[in-house]
């Protein structure tokens, strides 16, 4: 058997004939510039081979689209393994998947508690009468387990007259709810059964058929009947109703309703106010609260209210019935039929967990078995660290121990290794959507390392993505059992120390695009180090990023008191304005909240009027100093193929006028609108411009083939003939950045744009590469590029999440001086980030944990970098000491 994968004649985008032997068994780190091949090679050739040669392994309804499927560019690939590929561009985004179920911890629990659990009584009562006589429940009660007992609750004792009625309603009620339709009322004469089902009373009431399907939120059987297993619903939110209580009625404080005085709803809103006395020039917060409930929720009783308005300017009259606000707007989501009705209601709605199961997902059954003393669910609410700890403590006995052995093992394992890798502070009912890129990589590592698979080829994109320094060892420990156990890892990274402990490297290059697709270097480190490659020269100390010559001192300050937004700690925290700062932790310590969560969401909404409700907090100062904020986060520019690079920077707006403007296309009547994909008239209406053709495959991922007609070019015939140069509008797209940037050189307000996109790193993309393609860091900096391309005007706050992601160390240099320009432009940018090289280059740094869950939320230190590496107790701050 070989132990090394072969690769002859590789030319895969902007591979250059690569010949390449990669040894087995071992960690082989692939490292280069953005755009060097490194996707290319890893993703499109090798771990494509490997699933072409899986699916010929299928049954014929896979295999009939085979002849479909673009068989990678390469001549030859030899000793290739079964390959599975953690990549950064599947995310999930079923609301349903979650941590449990992504990591398969939720199967085994769900199994675990089918197996032995316990059912408890779902109600709680503190007397119960027991063969006859009244017993305390809050005291031990020991039962023969050999006989039969009657076991009557006591719900309540009371004495009937008429002020008991509603008493005894609601104690009938219980009781009925808790006895299955049954309830037993003793009086002195005796004691009278009512049954309000069709049921024998005496057979009683019993938890369905234990099973895994019962723990399921996913299953009719084990879902909450109200919210279907979500485990919350959206409902309107009164502060989105009303977002500024400082302004008046009179002043559109209401949202929903335009209020002027002569249309319907102004005319509506001044009668309700007039009927209930609400001033309409005071501001909100101070009304009572009853008269703003009387405006939100309506009157207890229906009452006709009497309305004034004007037709063709003369005065009317009508009545008609007030039922509240947010009843009117929760009644029309229902039943109207507008889409655009219904988005304009959601705008006003906010998530709250079901009122019914809380938050938990399942019905009451599956809620009232428990586990040394817990729910399936509550055990899911716990963060995985005391999730993992719960479970070594757990005591069982000798019988349970026996039957769960098993179970138990794979859940400690699954949950150790989550803890190892930084991702404690994660619950396991963690929706899979909310997320970051790095989260879900580790999260799918979790279920690998836990089958124990051996003889795989593992493809791992950047698995540090998101993860502290001080977590990175414990990460590739991981990594490292996984090559023990006779697997190959090919992972695609830029973090020094993976590189550092890699088995074999292998470096491509020298450049992105056009001037890449070339092994630069290649072997075990110590051989590396000996080559004068740009990654080796940077290892070397060779080549490095140059920490400023002075710190920018801070004159205004953005300041927020009392934040308490999921995890933080009623913290108080200023930035600088104007200058460039850095927010740093271990994973989970309450960056984000802080930064995306409360202080975006909560600028966002005082300067530009967005709908989306901030974190808690107490007071935010300094906004004056502030004209807009802008988030440059990690979410796709777009979810289908149609959109892409082009589109979404704007620059194919000139480039299809450039080719209306050509003579062919005058003399045919070709507007710019002809040379769009989006539209019909120049598209291919085979694809509708999608240039490719969606295949289902059932129980496999969809997969896209070239359309046949057009062969992946998106236009007709017709609109093809046309060119601008010699290159027509289909293989405009297929040019990188850096080649558009040369052939539309003489067009400032294209070359404008693309000069920018090649400045942040994305030289080596495609123009019209599909966005369900990018990565998040390249889908973060073309925003970035977007937003630099805008007239520069100052005061504006950049929020960047991790804007390094997918960069090699001369293309971090690049961006430094990107984020640094913009300063220099009057503007403050506020980077979340865990590359050291960058945090050595802020102004400002505030370093949030220790810890993440809830040993983080406080703030460690602030200040500058040097600062920092003088803070005792700062993760952060150890490893500034070492290239400060």
């Amino acid at each position: 058997m070989e132990n090394k994968i072969i690769i002859k004649g590789a030319r895969e985008h902007n591979l250059k004939n690569i010949n390449l032997e990669i040894p087995k068994n071992k960690i082989i780190v692939l490292t280069g510039v953005s755009g060097s091949g490194k996707s290319s090679l890893v993703f499109d050739t090798i771990f494509n081979e490997a699933q072409r040669r899986y699916l010929e392994s299928l049954s014929s309804y896979a295999r009939q689209f085979l002849s479909q499927m673009r068989k990678a560019e390469v001549e030859e690939i030899s000793g290739l393994s079964p390959a599975i590929a953690i990549s950064q561009k599947t995310l999930p985004h079923n609301p349903r998947s979650v941590v449990g179920t992504i990591t398969e911890i939720y199967d085994y629990l769900r199994l675990l508690f089918a197996k032995i659990g316990k059912p408890y009584c779902l109600q709680g009562f503190s007397k119960a009468k027991i063969d006859g006589k009244m017993r305390d429940l809050s005291r031990r009660i020991s039962l023969s387990r050999y006989k039969l007992h009657n076991i009557d609750i006591l719900v309540d004792t009371l004495k009937v007259d008429a002020d008991s009625i509603p008493r005894i309603s609601e104690a009938v009620e219980l009781a009925l709810e808790g006895g299955s339709g049954l309830v037993k009322i003793e009086r002195q004469k005796g004691e009278v059964i009512f049954n309000s089902r069709l049921a024998c009373h005496r057979c009683g009431f019993s938890f369905p058929k234990i099973e895994p399907r019962l723990f399921s939120f996913n299953s009719p059987y084990g879902a909450c009947p109200k919210c279907q297993g979500l485990g919350r619903e959206i409902q309107i939110d009164p502060s989105l109703v009303i977002p500024d209580r400082t302004r008046t009625i009179a002043e559109g404080a209401v949202l929903p309703w335009s209020w002027t005085p002569k249309n319907y709803y102004g005319a509506l809103i001044n009668a309700v106010c007039e009927e209930y006395n609400i001033p309409i020039d005071m501001r909100i917060e101070d009304i009572p609260s009853h008269k703003m409930n009387l405006l939100l929720y309506g009157p207890d009783y229906e009452e006709k209210i009497r309305i004034r308005y004007y037709f063709h300017g003369q005065p009317r009259v009508f009545y008609t019935y007030f039922n509240g606000l947010i009843p009117h707007l929760e009644e029309r989501y229902e039943k109207t039929q507008s889409e655009s009705v219904q988005k304009e209601i959601r705008r006003y709605m906010s998530r709250k967990p079901c009122p019914e199961c809380q938050g938990q997902r399942l019905k009451k059954e599956s809620l009232g078995i428990k586990i040394g003393g817990m729910s399936i669910a509550e055990i899911c609410q716990l963060d995985i660290k005391q999730a993992y700890e719960f479970f070594q403590k757990l005591r069982l006995t000798s019988q349970e121990k026996r039957i769960s052995e098993r179970i138990l093992e794979e859940v400690k394992k699954r949950l150790k290794f989550l803890v190892k890798v930084g991702l404690s502070y994660l619950t396991l009912f963690r929706e899979g959507e909310t997320l970051a890129v790095g989260e879900v990589q580790r999260i799918r590592l979790a279920s690998q390392v836990g089958s124990g698979l051996t003889g795989v080829l593992y493809i791992l994109d950047e698995p540090t993505i998101g993860l502290h320094l001080r977590d990175v060892n414990r990460l590739l420990e991981t990594l490292i059992h996984l090559r023990d156990l006779r697997n190959t890892l090919l992972i695609i990274e830029h973090d020094r120390a993976t590189i550092e402990a890699a088995d074999w490297l292998c470096d491509l290059g020298p450049g992105g695009g056009e001037f890449g697709g070339r092994v630069v270097a290649q072997g075990p480190l110590t051989q590396f180090l000996k080559t004068t490659s740009l990654t080796s020269q940077y290892l070397k100390g060779e080549k490095f990023i140059e920490i400023p010559a002075r710190r920018k001192p801070g004159k205004n300050f953005l300041t927020i008191r009392g934040v308490r937004c999921h995890n933080l700690k009623n913290i108080r925290v200023d930035i600088p304005l104007n200058l460039f700062t850095c927010i740093t932790g271990v994973s989970g310590s309450g960056k984000s909240s802080l930064i995306v969560d409360t202080i975006y969401k909560a600028l966002a909404r005082s300067l530009q009027g967005a709908k989306e409700k901030p974190g808690e907090f107490s007071k935010l100062e300094g906004q004056e100093f502030i004209d807009r904020v802008i988030l440059v986060d990690q979410s796709p520019i777009g979810r289908t193929p149609r959109s892409n690079p082009a589109t979404y920077t704007d620059v194919f707006t000139p480039i299809r006028k450039l080719f209306a403007a050509t003579p062919l296309a005058r003399q045919r009547g070709y507007h710019a609108g002809r040379f769009s994909f989006n539209v019909s008239g120049g598209r291919c209406e085979a694809c509708r411009g999608g240039g490719q053709i969606k295949i289902e495959m059932q129980f496999l991922p969809d997969v896209y083939v070239p359309c046949e007609v057009c062969r992946g070019k998106r236009f007709n015939k017709e609109t093809l003939e046309v060119k601008y140069g010699d290159k027509d509008i289909s293989e405009i797209l297929e040019m990188t950045t850096t080649e558009a940037l040369k052939f539309f050189h003489p067009i400032p307000e294209i070359k404008d744009k693309l000069k920018l996109m090649e400045e942040v790193g994305l030289g080596y993309l495609k123009l019209g590469q599909p966005a369900t393609t990018l990565s998040g860091g390249e889908a973060q900096r073309i925003k970035l590029s977007r937003e630099l391309s805008r007239p520069p005007g100052g005061k504006t706050l950049y929020i960047l999440d991790e804007p390094t992601t997918g960069l090699h160390f001369e293309d971090v240099k690049k961006l430094i001086g990107v984020l640094q320009k913009l300063v220099e432009r009057g503007n403050s940018v506020v980077a979340i980030e865990h590359n050291i090289e960058v945090i050595k280059s802020a102004d400002w740094v505030i370093d949030l944990g220790p810890e993440g869950g809830e040993a983080g939320g406080r703030v460690i230190a602030k200040g500058s970098p040097e600062e920092i590496a003088r803070t005792s107790g700062s993760y952060t701050g150890q490893f500034l000491r070492k290239v400060l």
